[in-house]
């Protein structure tokens, strides 16, 4: 009997197959089956790309991002990303490295935030809106020693950093004697909401009770912190807004961001709502899952980043390595404990 060798194709083709059983299914090329409702014990196997510069914006040890800068010649544009967990402190920027490093292979860099929480000393009210928005301000000096385009700057948030990122967006409507007053906050091009808390009344007692523990009480007893911090009580936003919700989320109430597109829309706004019928809370910080193409297009769009520079970033180049390793060294963060979540 003759045997045949398998040829080169076919080989590769098996090592392929080999590959995305042991890297989980949902971050294999698109045409294998996706995973989809995915909890948050999944996310947290993903891997973790280490970040390019861990890089701190002010003193605390929690007062730090990641920069992550993709291939490729020219200045960058820039997602700044806000990982969620209902604002505990009990959930880090860890479980979103996956997602920022996804995102600069696609041809942006990526800036993710980390933040004093619900739990942390300076947490809660005012300190995590005072860092989110210090931290998100901070890109100017990193654009100083990085090739960052300042004029196309995104905020990109998931739950209750959806809340966060379309809050940044607002920061230019407070009044002047608003605690989280900012003169000049960073200009943003547009949000992108993953199952955004848009409505921090509406939300209410869900995650814990978190957003009567963040803003330290009832909408009763502070309902000027509501009003300041709450999207759908600040609209318009005047910025191009995108949300995404999983059909399936039972955190983050897929009402929150039907109502929410509505009010905006009556408002005068730019906003899309991308509802993903098969999925879950995560899979929308999840490269690979059902949720992730739309994720990725409602990201890019705000940017208008073509098909041309997201291939011109795969194929690879050394400009993003001389860029690290010519820039002027900011503070580097200290390295901090890594943290229990619940």
């Amino acid at each position: 009997m003759r045997h045949h060798r398998p040829s080169s194709s076919r080989i590769l083709k098996l090592l392929l197959v080999a590959v995305c059983h042991l890297s989980f299914i949902f971050l294999c090329p698109a045409s294998a089956t996706r995973a989809q409702n995915l909890t948050f014990q999944e996310i947290e196997k993903l891997p973790v790309p280490p970040a390019d510069r861990r890089i701190a914006y002010g003193s605390d040890p929690l007062q730090f991002g990641e920069l992550r800068l993709p291939h490729g010649q020219g200045k960058h544009p820039l997602v700044i990303v806000i990982h969620g967990g209902c604002w505990y402190a009990e959930y880090n920027l860890t479980h979103i490295a996956n997602f920022s490093a996804a995102l600069a292979r696609e041809g942006v860099a990526t800036w993710s935030i980390e933040y004093r929480r619900i739990g942390d000393a300076g947490g809660g009210w005012p300190g995590t809106f005072e860092d989110v928005a210090r931290g998100a301000d901070y890109v100017r000096t990193l654009a100083r020693a990085y090739p960052l385009d300042l004029r196309r700057v995104v905020v990109v948030g998931h739950s209750a950093g959806g809340q966060l990122a379309l809050w940044l967006a607002a920061r230019g409507r407070l009044p002047k004697e608003s605690t989280l007053y900012a003169p000049d906050p960073v200009a943003l091009r547009g949000v992108v909401s993953l199952a955004g808390i848009a409505d921090m009344r509406e939300f209410g007692a869900r995650c814990g009770g978190a957003v009567a523990k963040l803003l330290g009480g009832s909408p009763d007893e502070v309902a000027t912190r509501y009003a300041q911090t709450s999207p759908s009580e600040l609209l318009p936003l005047g910025v191009r807004q995108r949300l995404v919700h999983g059909a399936l989320d039972s955190i983050v109430p897929l009402q929150q961001s039907r109502d929410y597109e509505a009010a905006a829309r009556r408002a005068g706004d730019d906003v899309r709502l991308t509802v993903i019928e098969k999925s879950g809370h995560f899979d929308l910080i999840a490269p690979g899952s059902e949720a992730w193409p739309a994720v990725k297009q409602a990201t890019l769009s705000l940017l208008k980043i073509g098909k041309s520079r997201r291939r011109q970033m795969r194929q690879g180049s050394t400009h993003g390595l001389r860029a690290l390793t010519s820039a002027p060294r900011l503070k580097t963060a200290r390295k901090i404990k890594p943290e229990a979540r619940a």
